[in-house]
């Protein structure tokens, strides 16, 4: 779609904070690269209006997200996760607690999932080799005692009960609906913050196959009759990311809602805020918890404290 050189060589003017934006563009003298101005303003889900942020900022963001889904994704299918050679960057890099090769049942569900860990790892090396020397590090990952607590939030478990997502088929797909809806909201949310539109084709592009991913994922649930558990993870998730009630489970037992949408079947959105509300596992304002429990790297860090209103 377009030269990596090219990509690269944008990413990198397109500083973390608005200070190291400021001291490039007046330095360099390029202030015409489309790079977002100090002074647009937008909700970022912190509650109030702030500086936009730079589109390094907003793809850092998105590679924390890429981050935690390929480790999932990576241990369920290969039984490890991410090599250490690509989980280097800036700032405190962390390791992952639990993981492990998932015995399933089918093998439709097994070579949906090795395509799905391929192509999240894929996601992560292409947005570190975009980002160069800007792309953060993989921070703390938990993807053992956050995977309990989402599904006692949920009601799947009782309260001293645990919820392994790698038991078997069934919870590795209700684990894997968990992150991909999210997805999906997450990158349609930031498109109207990135700037440059080299950028916004390759986040455009990582949005629909993440779209295809909670397709495969929802329909997988539905063929299953997982339509009640998938419907407790969904009303989890509306308990987390604000007031309004936008989530969708994936339908009822004699009609199906595979795709999530409104009446104009439109995909709905979530701000970076709203979407750390439901990685952190919690309705208040943070910058940790759940999925991150030393939280996300990047200025982008931290949760709405239900700034969306009813």
């Amino acid at each position: 779609m377009f030269g990596k050189a090219t990509v690269v060589d944008m990413i990198e003017r397109s500083a973390e904070n608005d200070a190291d934006r400021r001291n490039f563009l007046k330095t360099a003298g390029l202030a015409g690269l489309g790079v977002v101005g100090a002074g647009a303003a937008t909700t970022l889900g912190a509650g109030s209006a702030v500086a936009a942020p730079s589109d390094g900022a907003v793809l850092n963001f998105a590679l924390n997200l890429e981050y935690l889904e390929a480790e999932f994704y990576a241990h369920a299918v290969f039984g490890r996760g991410l090599p250490e050679s690509i989980t280097t960057g800036k700032g405190r890099r962390g390791g992952v607690i639990g993981g492990r090769q998932v015995n399933f049942e089918s093998k439709a569900v097994r070579s949906y999932a090795r395509e799905i860990a391929a192509d999240e790892i894929n996601h992560v090396k292409f947005l570190r080799s975009a980002l160069g020397s800007a792309k953060v590090a993989r921070p703390k990952i938990d993807i053992k005692k956050s995977f309990t607590a989402a599904a006692r939030a949920a009601g799947l478990i009782g309260p001293k009960q645990t919820f392994d997502p790698y038991a078997n088929e069934n919870n590795f797909l209700l684990a894997a609906f968990i992150f991909e809806d999210v997805g999906v909201t997450a990158y349609k949310g930031a498109a109207p913050l990135i700037s440059n539109k080299t950028f916004l084709e390759a986040a455009a592009g990582i949005l629909a196959v993440e779209a295809y991913h909670a397709g495969i994922i929802r329909t997988n649930l539905y063929a299953k009759g997982l339509v009640m558990a998938a419907r407790r993870i969904s009303w989890a998730r509306d308990s987390l990311d604000g007031k309004s009630d936008l989530d969708q489970g994936i339908g009822r037992k004699n009609r199906a809602n595979l795709v999530p949408t409104d009446r104009n079947s439109i995909v709905f959105s979530r701000t970076a805020g709203e979407v750390l509300n439901v990685v952190y596992l919690t309705p208040e304002r943070s910058r940790k918890g759940g999925f991150f429990p030393n939280g996300v790297n990047g200025s982008i860090n931290t949760s709405d404290n239900n700034a969306r209103q009813a």
